[in-house]
């Protein structure tokens, strides 16, 4: 329970009618959880917009309305409050409903086109094998301390998030390692939150079906750093040309870091094999089981985060040195014959010509690289025939299948990515629809010493088809197709 004129943000009322210093239970933008004592958020969503709810919200017995536009008629024994935006009020809402929890820990937040889950997932992992209680909040699950909890977006609503928050607080962590995707920050998810540090990663070719053109995509992970308090870092890769763009309004303290020029963190790769890579990090080398270049940078950015958080320089090199992938992040697959089978989750130009570049790197000249590759549907349909260019031009066979076709028909899908290769690079494509199918021919096509990359999916073990889910895992396939053909 919460005084309403505790939790509301004054900075965006614009009217208020009713008692504001009424009791609240409970806080809600869904009128189908509204019970007596709730106060129900209307927010204008992608798909529908909540005001139009706010009826069945006052039938279910709401105390307080929070909305951009007041009723027609605003019944006396009911609190409304008008707010300039909705979502930006629920997230501050919702954060000191719950007695802002971010407040109470250190929260990073990791933002970017590639590297969010791994840089995420592989911090909250050192920390904790660091003797440290932490929480973790990204794409793939959620942890609070040792409990999973199952994860549906990348970035959970305000009410969830600032919940998992508040139960991180209550199991004693000291750090919560957070993914802030571009959509929670136009959506304003995060607001309310207190952030510790900021990590850009890198901004590529992605989510331009949401934001429509790359500036706004880039405004919007912009935004993050903009917003971060003094008292934080703001920790950029400058090797990505827009590094420095994403910090230039910062109030934060900025930190860099880089592979190629002089920063304040820096690391150079000095070999690079399937089974790990050597790095010199700070003058120090360090050998990890991760490879490629791109997992350098996460490595380093995790380093760097941690030097930042007051870690111990020796205890984190020695933690890097232990870390394994992260689910469908460069995970390998070796058949008895030998053939090795790459399962990654590049779904954007730049992250799959990162991972088969860092395939080409390591193989032989005489090893062949098949790419089994698709796109998802309902997305962003201007990086399907960018996708299919970078495979057909640093593959040895290409072979265009299903990702999650969700409401488009596959076969259309892959018609769009067809569209960015030429009549040369066609004559080592192949379109097979059933990804199984797909993965099937890819082995069988495999000699000794060949490579295979499974893009696209990594550790979703779903294919979403006309709204259904599936169940299907790459690596799963892999394996079993492996074992049956016995290659």
């Amino acid at each position: 329970m919460a005084k309403l004129q505790n939790v509301i943000p004054v900075k965006l009322i614009t009217q208020t009618v009713g008692n504001i210093n009424v009791d609240i239970d409970e806080l809600t933008f869904d009128s189908r959880k509204v019970k007596p004592g709730s106060c129900f958020v209307a927010i204008r969503g992608t798909q529908s917009d909540g005001h139009s709810y706010i009826p069945q919200a006052l039938e279910s017995g709401a105390t307080a309305i929070v909305s951009e536009t007041l009723p027609d008629e605003c019944p006396s024994n009911v609190t409304f409050i008008q707010v300039v935006d909705s979502l930006a009020a629920l997230g501050y809402m919702a954060s000191a409903f719950h007695g802002n929890p971010s407040q109470r820990l250190k929260l990073v937040g990791i933002t970017g086109t590639n590297g969010k889950t791994t840089t995420a997932t592989l911090l909250y992992r050192l920390v904790k094998q660091m003797g440290h209680k932490a929480g973790l909040l990204s794409t793939v699950v959620n942890y609070v301390d040792d409990i999973e909890v199952p994860s549906t977006h990348t970035t959970p609503d305000p009410i969830q998030l600032n919940i998992l928050l508040k139960q991180m607080v209550e199991a004693g962590c000291d750090y919560c390692f957070m993914e802030v995707s571009s959509h929670s920050v136009v959506q304003n998810r995060i607001a309310g939150l207190t952030f510790a540090g900021g990590i850009f990663s890198n901004i590529t070719h992605d989510h331009l079906d949401y934001h429509k053109t790359f500036a706004e995509y880039l405004k919007a992970k912009k935004r993050f750093f903009d917003d971060l308090p003094t008292e934080a870092f703001a920790l950029t890769n400058i090797d990505d040309r827009n590094g420095t763009v994403m910090v230039q309004n910062t109030k934060a303290k900025v930190y860099s870091y880089s592979l190629r020029s002089m920063a304040d963190f820096r690391c150079k790769l000095i070999e690079n094999h399937f089974d790990g890579m050597m790095l010199n990090i700070d003058g120090i080398e360090v050998w990890t089981r991760l490879i490629g270049r791109f997992n350098a940078y996460n490595l380093l950015a995790i380093y760097a985060t941690l030097m930042l958080l007051g870690f111990d320089k020796n205890d984190v090199l020695t933690s890097i040195s232990d870390v394994t992938p992260v689910s469908g992040r460069f995970e390998y697959v070796r058949s008895s014959h030998g053939v090795t089978a790459v399962v990654d989750y590049a779904h954007t130009p730049d992250a799959l010509e990162n991972v088969i570049k860092t395939i080409n790197e390591i193989k032989s000249d005489n090893q062949r690289l098949i790419t089994v590759v698709g796109a998802g549907g309902n997305r962003d349909k201007t990086k399907r025939p960018v996708m299919a260019k970078v495979a057909a031009e640093l593959s040895d066979i290409v072979i265009l299948t299903s990702d999650n076709p969700r409401f488009e028909e596959p076969e259309d899908i892959i018609n769009h990515m067809k569209a960015g290769v030429d009549a040369s690079q066609a004559k080592k494509m192949i379109t097979i629809v059933d990804r199984r199918e797909a993965i099937r021919t890819a082995c069988m096509l495999a000699l000794k010493g060949d490579i295979i990359l499974v893009a696209g999916k990594g550790h979703e073990n779903y294919q979403e088809i006309k709204g259904v889910k599936h169940h299907f895992d790459d690596k799963e396939a892999l394996t079993e197709i492996f074992k049956t053909l016995q290659i």
